[in-house]
């Protein structure tokens, strides 16, 4: 079925516009996600791939897309399983190609067994053939296997296409811009993820593991109908300083801070946030100190975003403030221009301030264009997400600001006037959340 919130018309519009921009002589094909095995007969739960799911509404393995601009008898087909009592007994309802023309918008729908056999002829007479190369091997060997049959009866007077193009270079640039329904839903996964922090800094208490953290996050997600848009980080002390922590396994002690990056997804589309908090429900002076830095970076990268501003102005406006925080702290020596140009806050900032939300949590769309940054405009939705890492094992810095990993994180939409943000219901004020904490 289509997804809440989102209509079969707008699904339809954004077709209609891919097609428009990939010209009248073009074919597109987008295979659904195959489904993955977790263990001997059991899968993951499915996920459908993200630019199949923009363009279609549909949850189900086993289909894909084409589009054939200008087609008299229709430009829009999608193959998918047929109906199958027995089968849907064992996995779930299907929606079989009747359906998916009534309920999805199709102009025609045909089994999935039927498709070696039709879509060669579709691709014949079409000069660009988009398609996603390098996501399914065994999909771009079968659609290389169709094309060659369609050229084996050149003699015969069959036109086979002459050009293979990406069909991210369309498509993408498309989903980078979030329509009024899109945004919706961002803002419910937003809410329900930033509720699911507020529960965390609630329940979090000396003694505990992170998993159980991560647990509080999960239950409010699931319980809200969303589930989480990526592997929750739970890491406490200096867990906080691996990027990419997810084992969740370790007993939080007083005096560590909690870095907790969580979000939810709704029918889709993804939240993203990031707190840091301590255990206990106090920072430390030293803890406190590097904080204020990194949420005085957050303002000031979120204060430059604005239609016209580029995409790079809101690092460079975060990195001059946590360089400035560094130097102040006897973290870094020299000048804060010389430390700009030597980039010398790599050593505990190593990542770029944000990127791109939507389907995807790290989502797609260029952040250059012939070279250059491009410009941020209206309906664009990123992450603000400067942080401060401290390896305990750090040389030449003091014992009280090793071990401390800092990151704060919030989703924001560009706005005609400015900006929004979407993720502000958890917070991140020191005081605010010692406040919050204190109240649990």
């Amino acid at each position: 079925m289509p997804i809440t919130g989102i209509t079969v018309a707008e699904f339809t519009r954004r077709r209609r516009q891919l097609m428009r921009m990939a010209g009248p002589d073009a074919i597109l094909i987008l295979p659904a996600a195959a489904e993955k095995v977790r263990s001997n007969d059991s899968h993951y739960p499915y996920r459908q791939d993200s630019d199949f799911w923009y363009l279609t509404g549909f949850n189900e393995p086993e289909a894909v897309l084409v589009l054939v601009p200008g087609r008299a008898a229709g430009e829009t087909l999608l193959f998918c399983r047929e109906r199958n009592p027995e089968r849907e007994t064992w996995d779930g309802a299907r929606l079989g190609p009747e359906g998916a023309v009534e309920t999805l918008g199709m102009d025609d729908a045909y089994p999935w067994a039927d498709m070696d056999e039709i879509l060669p002829r579709l691709i014949e007479g079409r000069n660009r053939v988009y398609y996603h190369f390098g996501r399914d091997t065994d999909f771009d060997l079968t659609l290389i296997g169709w094309v060659k049959r369609v050229r084996s009866q050149v003699k015969q007077g069959a036109q086979p296409p002459h050009e293979f193009q990406e069909l991210g270079h369309l498509l993408h640039d498309l989903r980078l811009f979030k329509s009024a329904a899109e945004r919706r839903l961002m803002k419910e996964a937003a809410r329900i993820a930033a509720q699911a922090h507020v529960d965390a800094m609630k329940a979090a208490r000396p003694g505990m593991y992170e998993y159980e953290i991560e647990a509080e996050l999960l239950y409010r997600f699931r319980r809200h109908g969303a589930v989480p848009s990526y592997t929750p980080i739970v890491g406490a002390g200096a867990n906080g300083c691996v990027l990419h922590y997810v084992s969740n396994d370790a007993k939080m002690e007083d005096g560590d801070l909690l870095l907790i990056d969580a979000g939810a997804e709704v029918h889709g589309y993804a939240s993203d946030i990031t707190r840091t908090f301590p255990v206990n429900g106090r920072f430390s002076p030293a803890q406190r100190a590097l904080y204020d830095v990194v949420l005085e970076a957050q303002a000031a990268a979120i204060s430059v975003v604005a239609p016209g501003v580029s995409w790079i102005a809101t690092h460079e406006a975060a990195v001059e403030v946590l360089t400035e925080g560094m130097l102040r702290l006897g973290l870094l020596k020299g000048t804060l221009k010389q430390c700009l140009k030597d980039q010398a806050y790599l050593r505990f900032y190593m990542h770029k301030t944000g990127h791109w939300l939507g389907l995807d949590v790290h989502d797609v769309g260029d952040y250059r264009i012939d070279g250059e940054y491009r410009l941020l405009e209206p309906d664009m939705v990123f992450t603000i997400e400067p942080g401060i890492y401290i390896p305990p094992d750090a040389p030449g810095v003091a014992a009280k600001w090793r071990g401390q990993g800092i990151r704060i994180e919030d989703d924001v939409i560009v706005t005609r006037q400015g900006v929004q943000i979407i993720t502000g219901d958890v917070p991140r004020d020191a005081d605010e959340i010692q406040e919050l904490m204190a109240q649990a």
